[in-house]
Parts: structure tokens; sequence; C-alpha cells
């Protein structure tokens, strides 16, 4: 297997310095990134994968509209929601242990701690944007290069669902914040990688199980959090799409690696190592601090509670609890004598291995069905 100076470019996985020098020119409007897949036709139109063709049906049935099921004249108070965050209230951190001493933030008053909390608001809501975008170009690539008919049904649906989610967040950005962000450097990379790869089960174990598998416990805990009902809405309805999608990741690629070597399991496990410590550094978000005129470095370690480490922050390990359990199912976690068990282990991740793969339980994420049923209800009686 691969070191982590092979995997990362760098020695220490926590390096916070060369996660901070991580660097790609994003803010181009158009990107060109090479596709070296191989198209395929499949003239095989038997409907043999049962369990993905309920997701097919599933994905027919339960399609909602950005434009009208979603409560758009709802108003937003951005500078309302961002004194409700830790990084909205100085007295919020200041009770989480953090000592502002002797940084520019100890000069802060209240405009500025609104402004950055709103900075991190933009941020977070453009990296779910542009993540989206990488989705749709990722299932349209499925799409083509899927070998199984029942698989391209279902991608297509998703391709639909992309870009309601990518019009859907757009449209939250414009109308309802402040401001954009350029793609992270961190996520902008992995998705260069996942496009790029000629592998079509690449495509799948990176977007369906990584990206997508991190949005989805992303989502849920924003939806968690937030009082304002039109993004609890939007999250809700993009959850119970995404649900779908990263079932159908495990689905497909749960029947495919059961036939592959350990050399070539060796290389997908190398892949999801790679991708999750990107993802986990895309959290960093370095971008916010500097539109303040912060030193990140300087920032991120006073922002961090005394006595907590990065693999300590339960946040940032919660994003990862739909992503284990689904790499377990796919037997990643212990092939190659459980190389990627150790490598989650040091980071704090196998803690979540038990909990209910997305494929078991993307039915009770269904909000549409769920809604619509309500409504039937309420009408008959």
């Amino acid at each position: 297997m691969a070191s982590d100076a092979e995997i990362l470019g760098r020695k220490n996985q926590d390096d916070l310095d060369e996660i901070l020098a991580v660097k790609a020119d994003y803010d181009a409007v158009i990107r060109v990134v090479q596709n070296n897949a191989d198209t395929i036709f499949s003239w095989d139109y038997e409907r043999s994968r049962v369990p993905l063709s309920k997701l097919y049906e599933k994905a027919k049935t339960s399609q909602w509209n950005g434009t009208t099921d979603l409560p758009w004249e709802t108003d937003v108070d951005q500078e309302q929601l961002a004194a409700m965050t830790p990084m909205g209230d100085p007295a919020m951190l200041s009770a989480m242990g953090i000592d502002l001493t002797g940084t520019p933030m100890a000069k802060w008053g209240k405009k500025e701690w609104t402004e950055i909390a709103i900075h991190e608001q933009n941020f977070m809501l453009s990296q779910f944007l542009h993540g989206e975008q990488g989705a749709l170009v990722c299932t349209a690539k499925i799409v083509e290069t899927v070998p199984w008919i029942d698989a391209k049904y279902y991608a297509a649906t998703q391709v639909m669902d992309e870009a309601r989610h990518v019009e859907v967040f757009a449209r939250y950005l414009d109308e309802k914040l402040n401001g954009h962000f350029p793609l992270n450097a961190h996520l902008g990379l992995l998705l260069d990688d996942i496009i790029s790869d000629e592998r079509w089960d690449i495509t799948y174990l990176g977007m369906q199980i990584m990206v997508e598998g991190l949005a989805l416990a992303a989502f849920g805990l924003v939806h968690a959090v937030t009082p304002e009902p039109l993004l609890r809405q939007l999250l809700r309805y993009v959850m119970s799409d995404e649900a779908r999608h990263v079932a159908f990741g495990v689905l497909s690629l749960k029947e495919f690696y059961e036939g592959l070597t350990d050399a070539e399991l060796a290389v997908r496990q190398e892949f999801a190592y790679e991708a999750a410590v990107r993802l986990r550094d895309r959290l960093v978000a370095a971008e916010v601090w500097e539109r303040m005129g912060v030193d990140p470095k300087l920032a991120i370690n006073t922002m961090r509670p005394p006595g907590m480490s990065k693999n300590d922050d339960p946040f940032q390990m919660m994003l990862f609890s739909k992503i284990v359990p689904n790499l377990s199912k796919l037997g990643l976690l212990d092939a190659n004598k459980g190389w990627l068990r150790e490598k989650f282990d040091n980071i704090g991740l196998t803690q979540f291995e038990t909990w209910t793969d997305t494929s078991i339980e993307y039915e009770l994420l269904d909000a549409v069905a769920q809604d619509r049923e309500a409504a039937a209800a309420a009408e008959s009686a």
C-alpha cells in the first residue's frame, strides 16, 4: 500500500501548513477538465438488478420542482441568522473556552463578528453549490460509462436531481444571501480527479460515496440547527434525493467490488482515503479568514477550543457518519488487512462503522413522499 506522502503529497495528513499551502485557481467562469473514460453502450436491456430497478422507480415518483415546491417568498435576515451562530457571537466563543487575547479578533466589535459569520454562511452554501455541480457532471459521466442498463436508467434521474440542486442553491445564494465564494481548492482537486479518472467505478466511489455521503451528513446537520424555514425545507428535499444517490453508489459498487482482487481493492482504498482527507481539509475554510484580512493559520489555531485536536472536532467527525458505514458495506474498510480501517482509526472515523448504511435508510429520508402523503391525508380529512 502507498504511504501518506505518496497519496496526499505530505507526510503528515494533519500538517496545517501543508493544508493551507494547497492552492488552485478556480476563479474562471469556465473550467475544462479532461474526461479520459470510454463511453459504453449496452444492448442488453434486461432489467436484472432488482435493487437498482426499485431505486429507479422511487426516483421517478419522488421528483419535485425547485420553483414551486419551496417557499421562496420567505424573508431571510442574514445578519440575524449570523448573530445566532457561535462565530457571530463572541460570548459563545468565550463560553467554549476560546481565548482571543493577542489576536486581531480581540479588537473586533459586533460589526466584524457579524461580517465573518456571514462570510462563513456564504462559504458553506457556495461549496454546497459547487459540489452539486460536480455531482451533476459526474452523474452525466456515469450514464455514459456504467455498463449496466439499470444503472444508466437511475443515473439519468440523478442528472435531473443534481440540476435541480444546483438551481436551488444558486437561487438561495443570489436572492437570500449576499455573496459567493469560488470553489475551494481541496474540493476542486478532488472533483478534477473524479472526473478525469478513466474507471467508471472511481467516479461512483468519489462522487456517490464520498462527496455525496459527506453532503448528506452536512445537509442533515445544517437542517437540524438552522432556524431559517426556507433553507430547512430546501435541505430537507435535497437530502431526500441525496439519500437515493448514495444508495445508488452502494448498491452498484457492492456487486462490482466483490469481484476485484486485493490489488484492485487497494487502489480503491487509497482513493477513498485521499478523498476523505481532501474533504476534511476543505472544512478549514481559510478563504473566510482571508476575506477578513486575518492569517488563517493563526485564526484556525485560536478558534479551536482548549484540548480539542483536529480529530476531536465533533462537527467535522459527524460529517463522515454517512461515508464510513457505506465503505464498510463495500468491504473497503477491511480489505488488505484492514488498511483503510487503520487510517480511519487514526482520524477517529471508525466509530460510525455500525451506523445504518444508506442503501437501507434512503426510503426513511423521502421527504417528498412524506409531504405528499400528509397533504393527501389532510384533503381527505
